[in-house]
This record gives structure tokens, C-alpha cells and sequence, in this order.
């Protein structure tokens, strides 16, 4: 099984989304920034160095939101584990591994077509926000 951890990034109310990139796996699907854990790093740690490493931004990782797992047919086993996160300002520069990135409330994020693991956590922010 893969971990993953990523960030929902939060500022002035809005949660920044990112766009998948042309010829990746389940290309401009739109998703929250995380990437895959490295070994002797912590769940934390990983958030903190892929949201440096995709878009050259520092992020402060708060508590822990939710996990869950998911299996791609073609991919195997995620572990997903999802962190609150802020930072400074919402100016992203630069997109390494992204087509583009949106800051949305979460009520618009019914708006945007996300990969299909990503799908539980717009439902906990969603209850988290108290939107239905």
C-alpha cells in the first residue's frame, strides 16, 4: 500500500485545488496538492516538502483531518491521509506538477471534476464547513 498525504490548504476561506497535468494518470482531474511518503520522513513532513517541491510555496501543516484508503484497478492500494494546512498568502507562482490551481470555497467544489480518491475528503470538508 502507497501513503500518501496531502494538504487542504486554507485561506480567507477558500481551500486551494490543483489540476493534474496532461499525460498524467487521470489528467485535469483536480485534486488536493500531497504526494507520496518518503521513508523516515512523517505524514507531515511529506506535506510539507511536496507543496515546496510542486509549487515552490511554504506551508504551515496543522492537524490531522481524515484518512482513507482506495484502490485504483490500475494503480493499486492508496492510504490517503489528509492534513489542514495555511500559508502566507494565496499566490502560487509556480506549478511544477500542475495545469492549474484554483482557490474555491467548498461549496464550489461540486464545480470541478475530482479523482475519484479525493471524493470523501470534499465530503468532510463539506461537513466540516457545515455545507450541504
Amino acid at each position: 500500500m502507497i501513503e500518501i498525504s496531502m494538504a487542504v490548504v486554507v485561506h480567507q476561506g477558500k481551500i486551494l485545488i490543483a489540476q493534474r497535468k496532461k499525460g498524467k494518470h487521470q489528467e485535469f482531474m483536480w485534486e488536493f496538492p500531497g504526494g507520496k511518503l518518503e521513508k523516515g520522513e512523517t505524514l507531515q513532513e511529506c506535506v510539507a516538502r511536496e507543496f515546496m517541491e510542486e509549487f515552490e510555496k511554504e506551508i504551515t501543516v496543522g492537524d490531522f483531518f481524515m484518512d482513507k484508503t482506495f484502490h485504483y484497478a490500475d494503480k493499486g492500494d492508496f492510504h490517503l491521509n489528509a492534513f489542514w494546512a495555511t500559508c502566507a498568502d494565496d499566490t502560487i507562482l509556480n506549478l511544477y506538477e500542475h495545469e492549474d490551481v484554483k482557490w474555491v470555497s467548498p461549496a464550489e467544489m461540486d464545480n470541478y471534476t475530482f479523482c475519484p480518491a479525493d471524493l470523501p475528503f470534499i465530503e468532510g470538508i463539506k461537513q466540516h464547513f457545515k455545507i450541504k
